[in-house]
């Protein structure tokens, strides 16, 4: 890996803050259920809070994540990964003085807000930060080990969950997240443009006076900000890029949908609490773990992003398929063995995008397709909301609990059967290697 030092301090940033954020979900359920249906195991006030907090937090981001992607490519990554990194704290510091109904609903409303921009703005600032250091020809590898690293920090975040009790997970959640802010502003190192760029950017985001293929200029940034036109204009740049956006909106839609409900399904279904939750977790992430650091590196140069990518998404529907006529309690837990290949598919998609686009569009390009993530984060609740709660509740059409869950399958097929018509073609010239990556102290 091209300067694999300096990258360091970014795993480190990343495997932090995903450890903070993601070792509160194993709990949440259980909080939000003590909060305002105490003593049940159903309450579809809590399917539809989650729902509707899911989906505003993915409108925001739908806006605010190719914002910041374009303007860290004129302001730098670091500058910009300051913004999702301290808003993060917020709210884990509010849960974590107080588990009342009044503090709950204060961190539901402060982590709606912020979870706009730090939800989706760590990972996509810090791909375009692995995308300016790393040449195309080990790119793939580069992305599966970073994603590889938030597979780490969501298994040790869930292992954390498990062995700590409720009242402990938010202190420690909020104690972990202001670590990696000021350990990514102490030690990483800021990014600038390569000065030999190879390709000529697809948005011409410069006024007549500007050279095709100048960066943006710093004074000039807010009048650059990208309109509608432009980010469809980058996601219809090729029809690698254009296909590769509705897979990725397919593929969202089903991870949206297994992050948001299938904890409240196994909870209806099993009585599954924080511990059995953290279990599934547990084996989807070490799955999902060995998976980017392993096969994605291994398999990548040899079978190609789109085979990996087919894999990824059929493995997601085979999973949910599993879950959705769950017979026994244990068959959640052999259906989470499918993470290590259902983890294939994002970063994938990310690679073949990466390699799609010029070193100047990086940030906008990670941040149109974390911005179509957070669109299928809007749509998912819309779609699973309503049928969780009707499937879970005594008035179901019919028989069949795990309807929801098998609808989040169909997400994935879908998703399947596009990538099958992926075929990748160089956008531009590959005749010649970036040279060094340029950093900044």
């Amino acid at each position: 890996m091209d300067n694999w030092k300096d990258l360091i301090h970014l795993f480190v940033t990343v495997f932090l803050s995903y450890f903070a954020s993601l070792m509160v979900n194993p709990a949440i359920a259980d909080v939000t259920m003590e909060a305002i249906c105490p003593g049940k195991d159903e309450c579809s006030l809590a399917i539809y809070l989650t729902g509707f907090q899911q989906a505003i937090a993915g409108l925001g981001s739908v806006i605010m994540m190719p914002l910041i992607g374009n303007l860290s490519d004129a302001y730098g990554r670091k500058v910009m990964l300051t913004i999702p990194l301290t808003l993060s704290i917020i709210p884990l510091v509010i849960m974590a003085m107080r588990k009342s109904t009044e503090f709950f609903y204060a961190y539901y409303v402060l982590r709606t807000i912020t979870s706009m921009v730090s939800d989706g703005g760590v990972l996509c600032l810090s791909l375009s930060y692995l995308a300016d250091n790393v040449s195309e020809g080990k790119r793939v590898s580069a992305i599966g080990l970073l994603c590889g690293v938030v597979s780490a920090a969501t298994v040790c975040g869930t292992l954390a969950a498990r062995l700590l009790p409720t009242a402990q997970i938010f202190q420690v959640a909020a104690v972990v997240s202001i670590i990696a802010a000021v350990y990514m502003r102490s030690f990483l190192k800021e990014t600038c443009s390569p000065l030999d760029a190879l390709e000529q950017p697809i948005l011409k985001l410069g006024t007549d006076s500007n050279e095709v293929g100048e960066p943006l200029k710093k004074s000039d940034v807010f009048k650059k900000i990208p309109l509608p036109k432009d980010i469809i204009r980058l996601l219809q740049s090729s029809p690698t890029v254009s296909l590769a956006s509705f897979i990725a909106f397919f593929n969202s839609l089903g991870d949206a949908g297994i992050q948001a409900f299938l904890m409240y399904y196994l909870k209806a279904r099993f009585h599954f609490q924080k511990d059995e939750y953290a279990d599934i977790c547990l084996i989807t992430y070490i799955g999902a773990t060995i998976s980017s650091m392993v096969l994605m590196p291994t398999l990548g140069p040899l079978l190609g992003e789109e085979t990996l990518l087919c894999i990824g998404l059929f493995a997601g529907f085979l999973n949910m398929l599993l879950d959705s006529i769950a017979w026994a309690t244990w068959v959640p837990y052999a259906s989470a063995l499918l993470g290590i290949l259902l983890s294939l598919s994002s970063p994938s998609i990310r690679c073949i995008v990466s390699k799609q686009v010029g070193p100047y569009e990086q940030g906008i390009a990670q941040g149109c397709l974390m911005g179509i993530s957070s669109l299928a984060n809007v749509a998912s609740p819309l779609l699973y909301s309503p049928l969780s709660a009707l499937f879970l509740s005594e008035d179901a059409p019919f028989s069949f609990a795990g309807f929801s869950i098998l609808c989040v399958g169909l997400a994935y097929l879908v998703g399947f059967v596009l990538s099958t018509m992926l075929k990748i073609f160089p956008h531009f010239s590959r005749d010649r290697v970036r040279s060094e990556p340029c950093l900044l102290a």
